[in-house]
């Protein structure tokens, strides 16, 4: 059994688009979920750069370092929590990335820091933005049930953020309609 972390799967789609490239090259898969494919069998080095080659085009990456998959990891619980999750985060996100990636988080923090040249904490921030985002453009939902949704103590609160981020108010945002959204991997 051979477990990938593969950068960039961000999605459901994702998931489905490397699922279909790993089903076309005749590999088998026991499990796969954002950022993380786990094989029925190890790859021999010639399946493993097909893959590699399948990929890269389509924005994905094979991580071989730890670091790599850390940084990887944390990403995904971020948009985990924040894109698929209503509501979801009842604790600290500092407790959260400590129990499910079983690190220490001054450790885990100061990694992301190092690496992506930003912090968890801005990270997150960028994630939930997207979100408010997405859901404004959606038009289904009041700001005040946004700011429910994403665990904002207030829509001032909301507010004063997305317009720190966006350099827009939300009903401003909401107006304009263009470059509204961004892919999740480059957030």
């Amino acid at each position: 059994m051979d477990t990938l972390f593969i950068k960039n799967m961000v999605c459901d789609r994702c998931i489905l688009v490397v699922q279909n490239e790993l089903d076309k090259l005749d590999i088998a898969v026991k499990n796969i979920k954002l950022g993380e494919v786990t094989l029925a069998r190890e790859l021999t080095t010639g399946e493993r750069d097909n893959l590699e080659k399948t990929l890269v085009p389509l924005g994905f990456q094979v991580i071989d370092d730890r670091k790599g998959r850390t940084i990887e990891k944390i990403k995904n619980v971020i948009i985990e929590l924040v894109h698929h999750q209503d509501n979801g985060l009842k604790s600290n996100l500092s407790d959260v990335l400590a129990d499910k990636l079983n690190h220490d988080y001054n450790y885990l923090s100061n990694l992301f820091s190092e690496v992506e040249g930003t912090t968890i904490e801005k990270y997150f921030i960028a994630q939930k933005i997207e979100k408010v985002k997405e859901l404004l453009v959606y038009d289904e939902l009041s700001l005040s049930e946004i700011a429910f949704r994403l665990n904002y103590s207030s829509v001032a609160y909301l507010s004063n953020q997305f317009k720190k981020v966006t350099g827009l108010t939300p009903s401003h945002f909401k107006q304009i309609r263009e470059e509204k959204r961004k892919p999740l991997d480059k957030v």
